[in-house]
């Protein structure tokens, strides 16, 4: 049913689900914002990931898990960049951005906020 190989957020969506039991695919990214339900739609139509359960108290979230399809198409995917991708396509994701935690310290009557 695969038509070629993923973009690189349906690869990102995708390799989740090679980390959890039964393939479940995340309803949110690792920044923790919701999965744009276009990549879902994207990855169930070309076979790569299939609806695992409805949701009742969300039935507009599409709880999926990963298809064998979808476990070969991000191995292959794993060997370069999508077909027609330009330049720098195949480059590595950034790091993850760091976050600043804050303190606050007390002495005495007063408080101090110190970045860590």
């Amino acid at each position: 049913m695969s038509a070629g190989r993923p973009s690189e957020a349906q690869r990102r969506y995708l390799a989740r689900g090679l980390e959890e039991p039964g393939g479940k695919l995340p309803l949110f990214d690792r920044d923790g914002r919701r999965v744009d339900p276009r990549t879902v739609r994207a990855c169930i139509e070309q076979g790569w990931a299939e609806p695992w359960f409805h949701n009742p108290l969300k039935p507009d979230w599409l709880v999926c898990r990963l298809t064998d399809e979808g476990r070969a198409a991000v191995s292959a995917g794993a060997a370069g960049p999508p077909e027609g991708a330009g330049a720098g396509a195949g480059a590595e994701e950034p790091a993850p951005r760091s976050r600043v935690v804050r303190l606050a310290a007390f002495t005495g009557n007063s408080s101090k906020l110190t970045d860590c």
